[in-house]
């Protein structure tokens, strides 16, 4: 068969600056589980044009919330031509009974354990409405082979994946609704052997939190230590209790990580069911996690019930007491699946269900203490103020040590706000007209 998988974009006519990709991960271990007698056409459209005119006989989509609605376009154009079509991600497994109105089969979850099976179906011409294996296997080994031209690019990241499952129960998030709460590990000799089988020097691991179990943290960061690469990857604020394996992260490639510190705000801090919900004790974490060599990442949400109009504010001013160079400032997005999205479904709140609005930046629900207007306004002025110049070079004495990382990522995070504040006019009209 010849077979096209696909990761859509969220708006089709427009991308991502041309210097700065990552592969999809998902979709080339997909074609890495599908038998060479078939042949495989991986198409991010990121990167480039979909051409409805090639003929395939399956198409598989994978998608999160935000591009399914662009995933079930696609799908509409290519079943109109004749293939079958099969939608996967975050989103579909979610909402298969949504999905499958759009497609000929949903795979809800992992694809491991499963994919094979849909391949034979379609071939036999006798393709189940839905796929499912709960917690499959990690061991077995799965080649992935990125094309030449996502090579190219100025930062050319390749993603890693080690761990699945998060023990957490945050009430924004779905991870564990899809992986399950139990940590589940690729042996380290197939991480290991998947590094040196990708050209590559710069690595983004995609755990949810790579030092969630910590003796298999310490093995791979030993095994990581000879390969002499570059990463990045995403950690609980705990990390900063356990100086020697932060050590171990540093000595093997590690040079940046994501913390989910989320909010600044006491009454919502002590909410959180993470191992950190005292801002002094996360304030203590970030100085003794930079000073052992690791840039600190954090990732904010606005817009929580405890969240007043002065949130913005605030977090600016914790974002510079703490020396911070570069941070996410997202609006709090209650995604199917979560319990916030449950609760804001049954308290009326949601303003809409068009899902390319469920994005992280634009607020799709009624906050308590402010409009959404003014929730909208209030993260775009928090993350030009951050990333506008002055700020930056203010930032930058601290910073030395990435001075060219630090002014790269600022400069994005300015011209990624510029777009969204160029497209508010339109956004607002559409969800918050009265």
């Amino acid at each position: 068969m010849k077979i096209a998988l696909i990761s859509p974009l969220r708006n089709a006519d427009r991308r991502k600056p041309k210097g700065i990709f990552m592969p999809q991960l998902s979709l080339h271990l997909i074609a890495g589980l599908t038998p060479e007698e078939h042949e495989v056409h991986t198409i991010e459209e990121e990167r480039e044009s979909i051409d409805f005119n090639e003929w395939y006989d399956l198409v598989g989509i994978s998608c999160m919330t935000s591009n399914a609605p662009r995933a079930y376009e696609l799908a509409k154009g290519f079943r109109e031509r004749g293939a079958k079509v099969v939608l996967g991600g975050i989103h579909p497994s979610i909402m298969p009974e949504e999905a499958i109105q759009h497609a000929d089969a949903v795979v809800i979850g992992e694809a491991e354990g499963v994919w094979e099976d849909v391949l034979k179906d379609v071939q036999a011409d006798k393709l189940r409405k839905t796929y499912r294996k709960d917690n499959p296997t990690l061991d077995r080994y799965i080649p992935v082979r990125y094309p030449k031209k996502s090579r190219k690019r100025i930062l050319s990241i390749i993603p890693v994946m080690t761990t699945k499952g998060c023990p957490y129960n945050c009430e924004f998030c779905s991870v564990h609704t899809i992986y399950g709460r139990k940590i589940r590990h690729i042996p380290v000799r197939n991480v290991v052997r998947y590094i040196r089988e990708t050209p590559g020097k710069l690595y983004m691991f995609l755990d949810d939190n790579i030092v969630g179990d910590v003796r298999y943290a310490r093995e791979l960061f030993t095994a990581l230590k000879p390969l002499k690469i570059k990463w990045v990857g995403q950690a609980s604020v705990s990390l900063a209790k356990n100086v020697d394996l932060i050590r171990m992260a540093v000595q093997s490639g590690c040079f940046g990580l994501f913390f989910g510190v989320e909010t600044v705000t006491t009454a919502q801090a002590e909410k959180m069911t993470k191992s950190h919900n005292n801002l002094k004790d996360t304030e203590e974490a970030i100085k003794r996690i930079a000073d052992l060599g690791i840039h600190f990442h954090p990732s904010m949400i606005l817009g929580f019930d405890d969240d007043t109009k002065g949130i913005f504010e605030e977090t600016l001013e914790f974002l510079y007491r703490n020396k911070i160079s570069t941070a996410s400032m997202n609006v709090l997005t209650p995604y199917p699946g979560t319990e916030i999205f449950k609760q804001f479904a049954e308290e009326d709140r949601l303003i809409t269900r068009n899902w390319r609005h469920y994005n992280h930046n634009t607020p799709v629900y009624k906050p308590k203490q402010m409009s959404p207007r003014e929730l909208y306004e209030g993260r775009l002025w928090a993350v030009k103020e951050f990333s506008k110049f002055s700020s930056v070079l203010k930032r930058l004495p601290y910073h030395l040590h990435v001075a060219i990382y630090h002014m790269m990522v600022n400069r994005a995070c300015l011209q990624a706000i510029q777009i969204e504040i160029d497209n508010f006019p339109t956004v607002s009209k559409e969800l918050y007209a009265v």
